[in-house]
């Protein structure tokens, strides 16, 4: 049986309580609905690579299935550990089996300054977006530094004209901050919102065809966004390797750049720690300093 979340058993098995008493377990701990979705997907992935329910899942089966997302599935550091704190979530919480026991390691922290995108680089890709209500999602999440999914799921009471400030609620951590909203971007959000006037999102689902976005409970996808900007990215000529979440790391770079104080950007960006935000700092170093350009003119001749 399919859900809202998924699955925790292979395709043709019945719908069992445990299901429900995982997901009930994250609502108690109020994890966000996308986490609640991504470790639900998790579990059921393991249940379909072993082909038995996860409760069945022995410590070797899963040693097998991390071998094998590594080794065959090849994939990036994050998408495992999402899968493994998943799965380590319904182990503890649901079966309240000892996940110490199966000494499977989280996947080690890789250290990778992000891509950033030049200011001309950012206008080139949103230049390159057709539908006027993707070119707002895409600008506001750039211009007020929001991860995706918190520019697709904007609400019409998120957005305080009058202050200039956008009200992010329940976001990573469920936490709620507010971000400074520049006029040219109330200007642009606005105009989106006349063209459906849904009395909820402000980037509302269109659905087929485009035109139930007026009506539509549902916000735009992620995935709908997500490609939008990967046409936007090719139609400009760039190369770099750039996805949504480059906007956020191009915003806080080009803020550090202006003289903007990092604290208030680790406000801005929801950070916990500052040394979260401090990584941009290198960025605006690398791209600003004297000393770099006085390497260039060293160099020049060779």
């Amino acid at each position: 049986m399919s859900g809202q979340y998924g699955e925790l058993r292979p395709a043709g098995s019945a719908e069992i309580p445990m299901r429900r008493r995982m997901i009930e377990e994250m609502q108690l701990r109020r994890f966000s609905e996308r986490t609640v979705e991504s470790y639900v997907r998790a579990v059921g992935q393991l249940a379909g690579y072993c082909w038995k329910g996860p409760e069945q899942v022995t410590d070797e089966e899963l040693r097998e299935y991390f071998l094998y997302l590594k080794n065959q599935k090849r994939l990036a550091r994050a998408t495992t550990t999402i899968a493994l704190c998943g799965i380590k979530f319904f182990f503890e919480s649901t079966l309240k089996r000892d996940w110490t026991a199966m000494n499977i390691p989280r996947p080690r922290a890789e250290h990778k300054l992000p891509v950033v995108l030049s200011r001309e680089e950012v206008r080139a890709i949103l230049r390159a977006v057709t539908k006027p209500q993707h070119r707002a999602c895409l600008s506001v999440i750039y211009s007020c530094g929001l991860r995706l999914g918190e520019g697709c799921q904007l609400e019409v009471r998120d957005i305080d004209g009058s202050r200039g400030l956008i009200h992010v609620r329940a976001a990573k951590g469920n936490k709620d901050r507010l971000v400074p909203l520049p006029p040219p971007t109330l200007k642009l959000l606005r105009e989106s919102w006349k063209t459906h006037r849904n009395p909820r999102w402000i980037f509302p689902s269109a659905g087929r065809g485009g035109v139930g976005a007026a009506a539509s409970e549902a916000h735009v996808p992620l995935t709908t966004v997500q490609q939008v900007f990967r046409r936007a990215l090719k139609a400009s000529g760039l190369s770099k390797a750039a996805q949504v979440h480059t906007l956020r790391h191009s915003y806080a770079t080009h803020l550090l750049e202006d003289g903007i104080n990092l604290r208030l950007i680790q406000t801005w960006l929801g950070h916990n720690s500052p040394a979260t935000t401090s990584v941009y700092t290198h960025l605006t170093e690398q791209a600003t300093s004297a000393a770099a350009q006085k390497v260039g003119l060293l160099m020049a001749d060779l």
